[in-house]
């Protein structure tokens, strides 16, 4: 059987990112609209929407008004437009009083581990780093989980067949933090200066939360149609 051309997906993005989730659900419907024809390989990077974030985290309807010097009632608005989109894509965000933006270096550590797990020739289009990557978001967005602390990252790194154990001496040290922080200069040396960021064969820039049908344009136009 001949092997399908391989695409990989390079996705810059922050587990306290709204419009990642919403971003990566689009995305699937991609992956599915091309199988058959592509083999893509997704790769997570780290970006850091709040990186002073203190531990104690911010409440969110307080964090996003202060942040984009908008109204209370402009950000539930915002909060519930997001909402809509993502329950349309099956994905339910419960931001409710009690909900609050957190420091997500560690996770971001986590992933990094993740990452460096899978071996590149062998690991499926989406392994064990998405879903982990999958895992944060739906504990942050829809548990409503404190995913800054160091148990509740050790139990969802144990929630999709990571070693706890190995994943809380991780968080105990300094592991993978250096890594995190040479990704980040990075990406940002790239202009990624918004996430979500997806880059196509190492190469295709595209910016935001897009809709399936702008990837299945690239894809046609200045992908598989340079390789035909």
């Amino acid at each position: 059987m001949t092997a399908l051309p391989r695409l990989s997906v390079d996705i810059v993005s922050d587990v306290m990112c709204p419009w990642c989730i919403i971003g990566w659900l689009k995305f699937e419907k991609v992956m599915d609209h091309f199988a058959g024809r592509l083999d893509f390989r997704v790769q997570w990077h780290p970006f850091e929407l709040n990186p002073d974030m203190p531990p104690e985290g911010e409440d969110a309807v307080a964090h996003v008004m202060r942040k984009y010097g908008i109204t209370a009632e402009q950000s539930r608005a915002n909060s519930g437009k997001m909402s809509g989109v993502a329950a349309d894509l099956d994905f339910t965000f419960n931001r409710g009083p009690g909900f609050r933006m957190r420091n997500s270096f560690d996770a971001h550590r986590l992933l990094s581990w993740a990452g460096a797990l899978e071996e590149p020739e062998q690991q499926a289009a989406t392994g064990v780093q998405t879903a982990l990557k999958l895992a944060l978001f739906r504990a942050h967005f829809t548990d409503n989980r404190d995913v800054s602390d160091h148990g509740v990252l050790a139990d969802v790194a144990a929630s999709v067949g990571l070693d706890r154990d190995r994943a809380f001496t991780i968080l105990a040290g300094e592991e993978f933090g250096e890594m995190v922080r040479v990704e980040e200069a990075y990406w940002a040396d790239q202009n990624v200066t918004g996430v979500p960021a997806f880059i196509l064969g190492g190469r295709m820039l595209i910016p935001g939360a897009q809709d399936p049908e702008v990837f299945i344009r690239v894809i046609e136009a200045k992908i598989l149609a340079a390789a035909a």
